[in-house]
């Protein structure tokens, strides 16, 4: 039987339709005969389209004039003094990480106030250095200064789609819920991915047959999201499924930077740089203590370094910026756990202060701090607890008693376990 065709009036544009299906009437009310039609329906949408359209324009241009301004309090030597009073060393790290923000912020201001066809590439960055140098740190202190949502999102967690854990997607999540779940606030922030050499393929240069879920898969995922794209996600705690509903961020201006340990780069720099002079009569026989050190090398790092490593070329090339951090020597050490604004010997002189009683921290003691955190392998990161297990007694016992006294930490109290000193003000 043939579908009968009904006619009816549309109540905003008082045609009449001929309607065969749901769709040529899709809003209809029997009792009150109120209708919509298709046509009209489209126009609307059109019309909602060309407003939101016109007011991410306006706000995108109220961003540009906000740029001027950020710029000229964020030059790279303001930023790298900004730093300076936070973090010991790694002067070179500091160059780089300033110039690479305030290059981000002029694409950004070129972006949005010029129509030409040009299109300023970003600049992310990779980092490399050892455990404890200071690489989250610069980055957590950068985002204090520029007052921008940063989100910290461990990459070891990640695994690609179908797997079990964490889709690339948290990333931007992180940085959605870093902004108070302001999407323009977060379209504009930095996302810092630490431990990105855990997701290095095993196999290094070699492809390998079996599934990788957590290493290549991974840095393939990850590819469209640092040249710029929307990623779509779930709120927290909502499963993936088609009907869930989604928030959609741009990242094509959110500042990606990578970081690692990248455990044994070293060696396929060494290896790079011997391949030239290590075989023949005129090659140089070197001795083991002849070799050079890491942090030598670390700054000779190439793209082809990281590809041997097992960092896919797509990747490398949509990071541009190589940053590499040294190790921190005694000395250093000493000088982080007194210079900074932040340093544990300051904090842990505050704490006592409220309780009427000076510390005093003897520099031999200090020294010996410094060899232990050396020992331990994990650089200014094992500082704070190394004193925190000296001063627990002496925390527990202060409050006992209100009346004014002096703490001297010695050597003896960091290697032998002795007490420290406590004398009567």
């Amino acid at each position: 039987m043939a579908n009968q065709t009904m006619q009816h009036q549309c109540s905003f544009c008082k045609r009449i339709i001929n309607v065969r299906d749901q769709y040529d009437l899709p809003i209809y009310d029997p009792n009150t005969g109120f209708a919509i039609c298709r046509n009209c329906i489209k126009e609307v949408n059109h019309f909602l389209e060309e407003h939101d359209a016109a007011q991410v324009q306006d706000e995108k241009q109220v961003f540009a004039g906000e740029l001027d301004d950020i710029l000229n309090k964020n030059k790279p030597h303001i930023i790298k003094q900004y730093l300076d009073e936070y973090i010991i060393n790694q002067d070179r790290a500091k160059k780089i990480l300033s110039v690479a923000v305030y290059n981000h912020y002029k694409r950004m201001k070129y972006g949005y106030q010029n129509d030409d066809g040009t299109e300023i590439e970003k600049s992310n960055v990779i980092m490399l250095g050892p455990s404890g140098c200071g690489k989250t740190a610069l980055l957590s202190h950068l985002s204090k200064l520029l007052d921008i949502p940063f989100a910290v999102t461990d990459a070891s967690s990640l695994t690609e789609a179908g797997f079990v854990g964490a889709d690339v997607e948290v990333a931007v999540r992180n940085l959605y819920y870093a902004a108070d779940k302001d999407v323009e606030k977060a379209e504009h922030g930095i996302i810092y991915l630490d431990e990105f050499d855990k997701i290095a393929r095993k196999s290094g240069a070699n492809n390998s047959i079996t599934a990788d879920p957590g290493h290549e898969g991974v840095q393939q995922a990850l590819l469209k999201m640092l040249e710029g794209s929307v990623v779509e996600f779930t709120s927290r705690g909502q499963r993936k499924h088609p009907e869930a509903p989604t928030i959609k961020v741009d990242t094509k201006n959110i500042l990606f930077i990578v970081g690692g340990a990248f455990v044994g780069i070293d060696d396929v720099i060494a290896k790079r740089l011997s391949k030239t002079s290590s075989i023949g009569f005129g090659a140089e026989i070197q001795g083991k203590d002849d070799k050079p050190k890491f942090d030598e090398l670390i700054h000779k790092v190439r793209p082809e370094d990281l590809m041997q490593y097992g960092i896919i070329p797509e990747i490398i090339g949509r990071l541009p910026v190589i940053c590499t951090l040294e190790t921190l020597d005694e000395d250093a050490l000493l000088r982080i756990l007194t210079e900074p604004k932040n340093a544990p010997v300051k904090q842990y002189e505050k704490l006592l202060a409220m309780d009427n009683v000076d510390l005093e921290f003897q520099e031999d003691a200090l020294r010996a701090v410094a060899r232990k955190a050396i020992e331990r392998k994990t650089g200014a990161r094992s500082l704070k607890g190394i004193i925190e297990d000296i001063m627990l007694d002496v925390m527990f016992d202060i409050p006992k008693s209100n009346e004014p006294r002096k703490v001297i930490i010695t050597k003896a109290c960091i290697e032998e376990g002795a007490a420290p000193e406590v004398v009567k003000k």
